[in-house]
């Protein structure tokens, strides 16, 4: 079957290449037909060498919707033929962490698919813990509404929740890419009463607007986010920040715009360590959360987009076949043109 693999660290390159189809080696592993897979930038990231854990000739991937090809002997909630989407976690569901809904800290688990395991940017995908890691789709969701509900859209909503949010919140998140979109769309189904968008790319800024994602859209180009920010909220800053940008300029942004005692989400994946300036900040008695998305909520996502509450098909850009797929990396690290995120047919 065609795969596509990360080669080497030394080499940070791609290759789609020939390999052999998947076998269960669990009796709650299934093995999964793809029918439609993404590029995240966290794969940009193993192809760099940034993500340490990640093993060499892995096949990259792990955002996809697909059909149940095989079931191991003990997997209890899906069959063959169904439809279904995929969590970006690998988790045994019986471990501390995972009884206590963090997921990705499982002792069995945690981001596997397209890192330590094979992933989706192939033909067939076999997924560990099945009964975990697939949910089941609806007849009225199709596979581009539901190809980013295990990463990118549980990625958003887990930056909400670590909010705590509430309707009288202003709430201003800091990129307005996949995640941030996500973030918005997720705050957006918690009641909140204000959403701020900032980003440096005005295009993304008006597709938040748009998409009535945000009710204010900010760039730093053009104003002082800091004042503008107080100018929105009678002085006081905002009651939650969302960093979704993952930059120590956006970094610094994040506990400049917050008031006094506001929770900070940071979901942005850094690249570099960031450090707190306490001294600066004292006083502020902020709060910060962050770590790698608990994606538990795959199924009440689904639900909200089968409710036409949540809709993330404008994210997808451009489209590209699994033959293509060499050329869609270029494409989506280059950007030649106007680029959210691509997803591979095949």
């Amino acid at each position: 079957m065609k795969s596509l693999i990360w080669k080497s660290k030394e080499e940070k390159s791609i290759e789609l290449i020939e390999k052999t189809y998947p076998e269960i080696l669990n009796p709650k592993d299934a093995i999964v037909k793809v029918t439609l897979s993404s590029i995240c930038t966290s794969d940009l990231h193993i192809k760099h060498g940034f993500i340490p854990q990640a093993k060499e000739g892995v096949t990259l991937g792990h955002e996809f919707v697909g059909i149940v090809e095989e079931i191991g002997s003990d997997v209890k909630n899906i069959k063959v033929g169904d439809r279904v989407c995929a969590n970006v976690e690998t988790f045994c569901g019986e471990c501390f962490f995972c009884k206590r809904g963090f997921i990705n800290n499982c002792i069995e688990g945690g981001w596997y698919l397209g890192c330590k395991i094979d992933g989706c940017q192939a033909e067939y995908i076999r997924v560990p813990f099945a009964d975990n890691g697939l949910t089941l789709l609806p007849d009225n969701v199709s596979d581009k509404n539901a190809l980013f509900v295990g990463d990118v859209l549980s990625s958003g909503y887990f930056g909400a929740e670590l909010c705590e949010l509430i309707p009288e919140d202003t709430l201003a998140v800091i990129g307005s890419g996949p995640v941030g979109y996500c973030a918005m769309a997720s705050a957006r189904t918690m009641g909140v009463n204000k959403i701020i968008a900032i980003d440096i790319d005005n295009e993304r800024l008006k597709i938040a607007k748009e998409q009535g994602l945000a009710d204010y859209i900010l760039s730093p180009q053009k104003c002082d986010i800091e004042t503008e920010i107080k100018s929105l909220t009678n002085k006081r800053g905002a009651d939650k920040v969302i960093e979704a940008a993952g930059s120590e300029t956006t970094f610094e942004m994040a506990w400049k715009i917050a008031r006094p005692n506001a929770i900070i989400a940071l979901v942005g994946l850094y690249e570099k360590a960031q450090v707190l300036p306490l001294p600066d900040m004292y006083g502020k008695n902020l709060i910060f959360k962050t770590g790698g998305v608990d994606a538990t909520h795959c199924k009440e996502l689904v639900k909200l987009i089968s409710e036409n509450k949540i809709d993330t098909d404008f994210m997808v850009t451009q489209t590209f076949k699994l033959n293509e797929i060499e050329k869609a990396y270029e494409f989506f690290e280059t950007k030649p043109e106007f680029c959210l995120k691509i997803a591979i047919e095949n």
